[in-house]
């Protein structure tokens, strides 16, 4: 166990033996002849007392020096010991937040019986559920993007303090071409075009970084506006000084939190760059403007980005909360393999608050009137390059409306494989004033849910599985109406 740990253990110790004796720090102090700041500071986990000071304690506070100093918690501070043998507290990035690790089992050591017993039941529930540090580092940076709005104005202001270094006009399409000479004469990177291909294995991989060499390795067959991408995330790899980084993309593994946030601002300062902030507001204007919706708008930004759909979508989650006032929104990202009947959400992110349309774990079937999920039909069945929707899907029972984007590319690297993005935005009284085509008659407008088996719309023709848990909890309403008639009857 680390040094650290065993401070704290022994100073958890010490509080739980002084208050069971009823002492104050200034009684015990008093008692052992040792000042109450250091007493103090034994508690809290900061100093570790030598051994003729432990040998006092143990017998001024009755208890034998072999109990005093061992690392056995007992069962009020078991789930301290749960804490330090899961290494849950290393995982999660806390000084994102701004918490301490220290501060935080202190309040776990503190907390009542039923707090501990929540505490205990979470760890085991991570531990079912095989929830590993990805997962953690995962939810904490979707948590970090929340937090902020996702928009983080020090990497919109590196993107532009680069393009005036070096002389980028962003009022043009940004290429490969003029980023690839940027990474080989700054930056001293030979590019490989050719080797990622000779490895079958690495099919699913964009690209590999050799650091050694600063070669930097691309598959064959990616587009324009993906190596745009790839170029423009090395560039801010170099150009915000990361060190601490992932080689491949998309991703393998992470080895620790700071890849993971450092993977997130490398991107995001690509996309700022390809898709930058100015250029875009004046294209949303003009589609908010708009009395209808014009489905053609998204494939013109993505001609004058040189980007992705995803990479589009994925700024749009930037501008919007921060410049349009459109804070609750959600983006999802989609797989589907067209010999299958699943479909899996990859990626998701919510502003500000968790949306109906969600991930989950439970291998439930996601509504199949979602606008995600028919752009993949769509595109698996008319075979082209590019499907884009939109609709406004209404929660029944959350009494909440969105309109959603939903764009659907084949996937590239696998074969029948489809992929879609789509963002979602909640229908307050701030869109209603900023999109003039909500009223559009053309727009789809749908009752949907979140999966079939929690849905409680009736006739519903897209349903690809009964409404089990509605079903259940009907029968079990019965089952307690029937049950209170008999006791009624009965008293």
């Amino acid at each position: 166990m680390e040094e650290e740990y065993i401070k704290l253990i022994f100073g958890l110790k010490l509080k739980q033996l002084r208050l069971k004796k009823d002492l104050s720090l200034f009684g015990l102090a008093k008692l052992t002849g040792l000042s109450k700041s250091y007493l103090n500071e034994i508690e809290k986990g900061k100093k570790y007392p030598k051994t003729d000071k432990i040998l006092l304690l143990a017998e001024k506070l009755d208890i034998p020096y072999d109990s005093l100093v061992s690392l056995k918690l007992d069962k009020n501070l078991a789930p301290v010991a749960q804490l330090f043998q899961s290494k849950i507290l290393k995982e999660i990035p806390l000084d994102l937040f701004g918490v301490k690790e220290r501060d935080l089992i202190e309040i776990v050591a503190n907390a009542p019986t039923k707090v501990n017993a929540f505490i205990s039941t979470i760890i085991e529930i991570a531990k079912q559920y095989n929830f590993g540090k990805e997962s953690f580092y995962l939810a904490s940076l979707r948590s970090f993007q929340e937090a902020n709005n996702n928009f983080f104005p020090e990497m919109e202001k590196a993107a532009l303090d680069f393009a005036k270094a070096y002389q980028i006009d962003l009022n043009e399409n940004i290429t490969s071409i003029e980023l690839e000479e940027i990474l080989i004469e700054e930056y001293g990177y030979t590019i490989n075009n050719s080797d990622l291909n000779k490895h079958q294995e690495l099919d699913s991989l964009r690209s590999v970084f050799v650091p050694k060499t600063k070669t930097l390795l691309i598959a064959g067959h990616i587009d324009e506006a993906q190596r745009t991408f790839i170029y423009a995330k090395e560039i801010g790899y170099n150009y915000l000084k990361i060190t601490e980084r992932l080689y491949t993309f998309s991703w393998i593994n992470f080895e620790n939190f700071d890849q993971v946030l450092n993977n997130f601002y490398a991107s995001y300062f690509a996309g700022a760059l390809v898709i930058p902030r100015t250029k875009l507001k004046q294209q949303v204007n003009q589609m908010l403007a708009k009395p209808s919706f014009d489905k053609s708008f998204l494939a013109q930004i993505r001609q004058q980005h040189n980007a992705s759909p995803e990479s589009l979508y994925q700024r749009l989650t930037n501008i919007l909360p921060q410049d349009y006032q459109l804070e609750n929104l959600f983006f999802l990202r989609f797989s589907h393999n067209q010999n299958s009947t699943r479909f899996d959400i990859t990626k998701e992110l919510h502003l500000t608050h968790q949306h109906s349309p969600h991930g989950n774990q439970t291998n439930e079937k996601y509504c199949r009137r979602w606008a995600s999920i028919r752009v993949l039909k769509e595109i698996a069945e008319q075979e082209e390059e590019h499907i884009m929707d939109v609709q406004i899907s209404h929660y029944p029972e959350d009494q909440l409306s969105y309109l959603i984007l939903a764009s659907a590319t084949k996937d590239p690297f696998k074969e029948n494989q489809y992929r879609s993005v789509s963002i979602g935005l909640q229908i307050t009284d701030t869109l209603k004033k900023k999109a003039q085509f909500l009223e559009d008659p053309n727009i789809k407008q749908l009752n949907v849910g979140v999966t079939c088996e929690r849905c409680a719309i009736t006739n519903c023709a897209e349903r690809a599985a009964n409404p089990i848990f509605l079903q259940q909890k009907n029968r079990d309403q019965e089952t307690a109406r029937v049950v209170q008639e008999l006791q009624h009857k009965f008293s």
